[in-house]
């Protein structure tokens, strides 16, 4: 396995100017850029679990450990074997601590240690070999779930490296993955407009749930503390949620004329975060409350992918400026 490293610095409605932000929050921007100028891409965020902050590199092919207590940034080429290109997509902390990626660029699921930042990859079988790799998630067994966009659901089993990929039921759009508290796996086709259950974790057998809004365009999932499923919906403009215990949906649209929801993160007091591109904003859903708040960027074309975070912190990463953006909450 091939190592590169580089060390380098770098319904109701609240709107907000772009330098302003109400009690309780404070907005910071790091400076993700790389030294040299070129482009970084900044998207799908994770945490480490030391304090800092895991990012994808998705045009220089890097993955990147932001220490938000300096701004300093470790950048792990994640190219392998001699590979010309890398793009990673979607980042997760796996239950050994590291860094497992869906790295588009090499067709290949990446693992980045956290202690030295070695780099594996596990390519997908040739019959895959245009996945679009997407997202992927842990189940409680320790077994890696992703998503293609070019149509396939897969698997894989770190501790036998074993590796299972298969046709999405309904072709292209396989998109967002998330887990349940109590341990079921799902994922959102953006294509082909649905949610999906992986029913059975052991055979993939995959339930497909309709939204009531058509052709809504859902783009990513997260389950709440409940196990109820957040879905972010492109097309729509629309926040959802379907509670499996019930069947149930609901639906708000988010503020604005053309809203376009991105990406979803619940936190851990079940508020939802959603990014919305013509907004150039993140915002911040209350359940309880049904009201948004909005943080716009203060540049244009920010372009927040997927965010996640910690207690009392939101992160995403401007795609668009080569930033990471943090909203601490309930100060």
């Amino acid at each position: 396995m091939k190592r590169r490293s580089l060390f380098g610095l770098g319904a109701a409605l609240m709107a907000l100017p772009a330098s302003a932000t109400p009690n309780g929050f404070r907005v910071t921007h790091f400076n993700a850029a790389a030294p040299n100028g070129g482009r970084v891409g900044s998207r799908d965020v994770t945490a480490a679990g030391d304090g800092t902050m895991w990012f994808c590199g998705q045009r220089n092919g890097t993955l990147n450990r932001l220490d938000p207590r300096d701004g300093s940034i470790r950048v792990v080429d994640l190219r392998v074997h001699g590979a010309e290109r890398a793009a990673p997509h979607g980042v997760v902390r796996g239950p050994d601590g590291a860094a497992w990626v869906t790295e588009g660029g090499q067709n290949g699921i990446a693992r980045v240690d956290p202690s030295d930042h070695r780099v594996q990859l596990w390519n997908l079988p040739e019959r895959f070999a245009n996945a679009n790799l997407n997202t992927g998630v842990f189940d409680d067994r320790g077994t890696y779930w992703f998503t293609g966009q070019n149509g396939m659901v897969g698997r894989f089993v770190p501790a036998t490296e074993r590796m299972d990929v298969w046709e999405a039921p309904r072709g292209r759009g396989a998109y967002g993955i998330t887990k349940t508290p109590q341990g079921g796996i799902w994922y959102v086709s953006l294509a082909g407009n649905h949610l999906a259950q992986i029913e059975d974790l052991d055979t993939a057998r995959i339930r497909i749930v309709e939204p009531p809004t058509p052709n809504q365009g859902a783009r990513r999932v997260w389950s709440d503390s409940q196990g109820r499923l957040w879905i972010s919906e492109w097309n729509s403009g629309n926040v959802s949620v379907h509670d499996p215990r019930d069947g149930s949906w609901r639906q708000w649209r988010l503020p604005g004329e053309r809203p376009r929801a991105y990406s979803v993160w619940v936190d851990p007091s079940d508020k939802v975060w959603l990014t919305d591109f013509p907004a150039n904003a993140i915002v911040r859903f209350d359940p309880a409350t049904e009201t948004f708040l909005s943080f716009p960027s203060d540049r244009p074309g920010a372009n927040v992918r997927q965010m996640d975070g910690i207690e009392g912190e939101a992160w995403g990463g401007e795609s668009g400026t080569d930033r990471i953006v943090r909203i601490q909450y309930g100060l």
